[in-house]
């Protein structure tokens, strides 16, 4: 009873800890939790995720002048998507992190199959 919010005893409810913008776990989970560890696992597979991703515009791409790997969207897409239909939120998480440089703020298929994508 002492988890239950709706346990009629005020004594053994107990109250949630509240947190403000500015505090340090405000946003985050519980330390320790399952929720928190979910989190850390999601956040290691789009990781790896993204360096296979960078493996793939290595192999299929080609050296540029100024030795970065390049390569278009649609020849990523074709060899990629046969790995994850994810491609593009990848590709823009890597962008994020600055691993990877495109013009444009989305790529879709067959209208965006000209744009190159370069491996930094």
């Amino acid at each position: 009873q002492r988890k239950n919010p709706f346990s009629n005893e005020e004594r053994l409810a107990s109250k949630p800890v509240h947190t403000h913008r500015g505090d340090s776990t405000y946003g985050r989970p519980p330390e320790g939790s399952q929720t928190e560890q979910r989190g850390k696992d999601a956040h290691s597979h789009v990781g790896k995720e993204v360096e296979e991703l960078c493996s793939i515009i290595r192999r299929t791409g080609e050296v540029g002048e100024d030795g970065h790997v390049s390569v278009t969207f649609g020849q990523l897409f074709e060899t990629y998507v046969t790995i994850s239909n994810k491609v593009v939120g990848i590709l823009l998480r890597a962008r994020k992190h600055g691993l990877v440089r495109f013009e444009g703020e989305m790529l879709w298929q067959g209208k965006d199959d000209d744009v190159i994508i370069t491996l930094l």
